[in-house]
């Protein structure tokens, strides 16, 4: 195990909504994620980073003097380093320096684990690495092992430009192959008219346990970030007999590089598609509404801020005053209280799903042919059946019809 130094540099010109201890607590939880045995912390201030160092010549000197002290193997910044800015400061410490960028890309290398998922990880530790290769650049044996080193690529010491570029390419490429994969099946959905509930939040809010305990899977949960990497989808089936899909995602995290969305992409599109977002919160977290308000943010990036949003109150069995979810209430708007550990009130959370999806279904009388029970089977996995008769030649079937479903049916309407 690597033992850590974390730095977290605080610019005054930054208008964070977080304390600067509360910045570093964040940073801690994402090393820990990595699996390095912190030694020691600092927290810096500046009013505008060195281009040479992002801090000055001396704040590094003192960095280097608490390296030694702790037999430090690591630096970590809390700040994004320019190629340039990252070898400088390597060249004085002598020991290995990665910003918040690489280590973000390290905890999503270990979590991927689809083969798509892999290669988009893969993609941006390349293209990470790249700039980085120019000139003297950080020398290529630092691909040997540990955190920040993990081998993208081929993972060969004689790795050079060239072939970092066709990697690139060609990771490119079976990307594009994979998403025209995944857009079929997406379409194929559609087709269906199968609804998604995708859930949403800050990491650590407790989506995983919430999924599994609405789909009984068995996702992996943790406490460290960004263990959900690859989306994940099931099916269930609502107390009105309609069912729908439902998807967890990769949780957002306060100051995310803007350049690593596409490192989790394919879990993005699921939130782009979804029909209703569950946007869970960690109710136990004193900052709930300062990470209440950056989802919001990053879902007003990816234009879906006006898609229905349900917010699940999560972690209410950890709250010692429940007095506080009358305030929740008020201030997050269609919100319901719930525990995914306890199960509590779930059946809640499941009927305000079915009263967002009823407002996109419509009232249909259908007269289909006996020889087209295919059609009956199609209404049976996308609506509601309200009521059915069997007749000599046809079935009439008097049902809550997904959009897209009705004007597949259009022809067998009878009013």
């Amino acid at each position: 195990m690597e033992n850590a130094l974390l730095v977290t540099i605080v610019l005054d010109t930054e208008n964070s909504i977080f304390k600067p201890e509360e910045e570093a607590l964040e940073f801690k939880l994402l090393a820990t994620s990595a699996g390095v045995n912190i030694k020691a912390e600092i927290i810096c201030h500046r009013h505008k980073p060195t281009p040479n160092y992002y801090v000055g010549e001396g704040k590094i000197l003192e960095i280097k003097n608490i390296c030694q002290q702790h037999s430090i193997t690591t630096v970590m910044f809390n700040n994004d380093l320019t190629p340039t800015q990252q070898r400088n400061i390597e060249e004085i410490l002598e020991i290995k320096t990665i910003d918040r960028t690489q280590l973000i890309l390290e905890i999503f290398a270990r979590h991927a684990r689809t083969p798509e998922g892999k290669m988009q990880v893969e993609l941006a530790q390349l293209e990470y690495l790249l700039p980085r290769l120019l000139g003297k650049g950080i020398i290529l044996s630092r691909l040997g092992g540990g955190i920040g080193t993990r081998g993208p690529g081929e993972q060969k010491l004689e790795v050079d430009r060239r072939r970092i570029k066709e990697r690139i390419s060609r990771l490119k490429q079976d990307l594009n192959k994979l998403r025209k994969r995944r857009d079929t099946t997406r379409k194929k959905r559609k087709e269906f008219s199968l609804p998604s509930v995708t859930f949403v939040g800050y990491t650590s809010a407790g989506k995983s346990t919430l999924f599994n305990a609405l789909v009984g899977a068995s996702q992996p949960v943790s406490n460290l970030l960004f263990t959900t990497l690859d989306p994940l989808s099931r099916a269930i089936i609502l107390s009105n007999n309609q069912k729908i899909i439902l998807s967890d995602t990769v949780g957002f995290i306060y100051n995310l590089p803007p350049h690593l969305i596409e490192a989790f992409k394919a879990t993005l599109e699921e939130i782009t598609e979804a029909d209703i977002l569950i946007h869970v919160l960690d109710v136990s977290d004193l900052k709930v509404e300062q990470r209440y308000r950056i989802v919001l943010d990053i879902l007003k990036d990816l234009a879906v801020e006006n898609k229905p949003i349900i917010t699940a109150l999560n972690k209410i069995d950890l709250l010692k005053d429940r007095g506080w979810l009358n305030k929740y209430k008020i201030d997050f708007p269609d919100s319901v209280e719930v525990s995914a550990l306890t199960k509590e009130n779930l059946n809640i959370l499941l009927e305000m799903i079915e009263k967002r999806l009823q407002k996109m279904l419509t009232l249909v009388k259908l007269k289909i042919p006996l020889n087209r029970m295919d059609l009956v089977n199609l209404i049976y996995e996308t609506s509601q059946i309200l009521d059915i008769k069997y007749g000599q030649d046809s079935i009439k079937i008097k049902a809550n019809l997904p959009i897209v479903t009705t004007y597949q049916l259009k022809g067998y309407i009878n009013d």
